[in-house]
């Protein structure tokens, strides 16, 4: 049997599609393309704004084109929270909410026994499907270990798509990743949907904490990272467990989403931008080197000229080393879908275009800090000019020439030049055969 598998959204689902995927080539089956003949499609849906509704309709109308006689299965966030919008739409076949990975299984192995299988993940504590993944591309392992969210931010509907904040017990966590080194994995991500949250679930209650100190004295990733954490989940303690681990990278994603203090408060956030400054200069103390990034959004219902132009001028200000802008867009059946003041699209398109120029700033400049220094990147593919390309360990994008036997190898490199947000140089260690001439860009 063949399936292909289209995943919208964000690295949360991109994780999903990949166990997804896993789950059924172990059952034999053969992967897709999604633009190739297939005898199931599966559609990973994102319900983050309206738009992306209506693309992952678009998608599941594409693959009965491809093959009418194919099924078109349906998971991921809209099937959850919105499962009879689907059942609108006669090219549907099956619609899976989140957390029920054997049904899935079954309905693209054998058809669908209902055509939706939906949950109350608000009420009933759905599994997590566990296990290391690799994204396309990476020879970094992802592990999931939390799941769902219970902030309810006025813009986001995912505490409704994926359900209450749910987490893997600390001897699972450290049990995968176990198997994530024995896999010869040299580097993870611990991802969540909001993963602050981790442990308040358990019983007895953990706190992240507790479980970065468990990894620290446990784990034989010798490279782990954190997805994302909100500003006010970011302890001190964590802080310090993170700089005095060599097992951590010094990187951190801190979603700020707005520099203004009364957006912030209209957002349901649960801090104010000079707390915000507080947790970056306390980082950056602890770890001079580390990356800092974060998302922005822009154009939120009431945002004014001037605020946005505060709002501006506050991240410009911060020595953030990334971030990713986001215009805000409308999400039906969430608090601020139905708050007064919309900015004009013309304006958030304005708006988002000025961010997102700082943003290129702020890539360049912090990778030309690191041009005279030495750094440890672990090497993940061979790029189409022929040079080694892989991440430093406070996240720069690094080309070096080297043989190929240095892919998913940690090398010292001495970088030599940077343009924009990618820095060149030489492997110091271990030595290459070749030249350890520097390459370009």
């Amino acid at each position: 049997m063949r399936f292909a598998v289209a995943t919208l959204g964000c690295k949360v689902n991109q994780y999903d599609s990949a166990t997804i995927e896993a789950r059924l080539l172990a059952c034999g089956m053969e992967r897709r393309d999604f633009s190739e003949p297939a005898d199931v499609y599966i559609v990973n849906t994102c319900t983050v704004t309206n738009r992306a509704d209506s693309e992952s309709l678009r998608l599941a109308r594409r693959a009965k084109r491809l093959n009418p006689a194919a099924r078109v299965v349906m998971t991921g966030c809209l099937a959850q929270a919105s499962p009879a919008r689907l059942a609108k739409a006669p090219e549907v076949d099956a619609i899976i909410g989140l957390g029920r990975p054997d049904d899935l299984e079954r309905a693209v192995a054998l058809g669908a026994s209902e055509r939706v299988m939906v949950s109350n993940l608000r009420k009933e504590r759905a599994e997590i499907d566990l296990g290391a993944v690799t994204l396309a591309g990476h020879t970094r392992a992802f592990l999931k270990l939390q799941e769902g969210c219970d902030q309810f931010c006025t813009f986001c509907i995912v505490p409704f798509s994926r359900g209450t904040s749910r987490s893997i017990e600390p001897r699972r966590v450290i049990e995968a990743l176990d198997e994530v080194h024995r896999r010869g994995f040299k580097e993870v991500t611990l991802s969540g949907v909001h993963l602050g949250g981790y442990g308040k679930d358990l019983s007895p209650p953990v706190e992240l904490a507790d479980l970065l100190e468990m990894i620290a004295e446990r784990s034989e990733i010798g490279r782990t990272r954190i997805s994302s954490l909100d500003p006010e989940e970011l302890s001190d303690r964590i802080i310090d467990i993170l700089a005095t681990s060599p097992r951590f990278c010094p990187h951190l994603h801190l979603p700020l989403q707005s520099g203004d203090d009364p957006t912030l408060s209209r957002m349901r956030r649960r801090y104010v931008r000079e707390y915000f400054r507080d947790r970056v200069e306390r980082v950056l103390e602890a770890m001079p080197s580390a990356a800092i990034g974060t998302d922005l959004i822009v154009g939120f219902p009431g945002e004014s000229a001037a605020q946005f132009e505060s709002y501006y001028e506050f991240v410009a200000a911060l020595p953030l080393a990334y971030f990713h802008v986001f215009p805000y867009s409308v999400r039906d059946g969430t608090t601020a879908a139905k708050m007064p003041g919309k900015v004009r699209p013309l304006e958030i398109s304005q708006r988002a275009e000025r961010m997102r120029r700082l943003g290129e700033l702020k890539r360049a400049e912090f990778a030309r800090r690191a041009v005279g220094s030495r750094v440890q990147v672990l090497l993940e593919e061979r790029a189409s000019n022929g040079a080694l390309h892989g991440y430093s360990r406070n996240y720069i994008r690094v080309a070096v020439d080297g043989r190929n036997e240095l892919i998913n190898q940690e090398v010292e490199v001495e970088v030599l030049s940077a343009d924009a947000a990618q820095v060149a140089g030489q492997v110091i260690w271990p030595a290459a055969r070749s030249s350890a001439a520097a390459i370009s860009s």
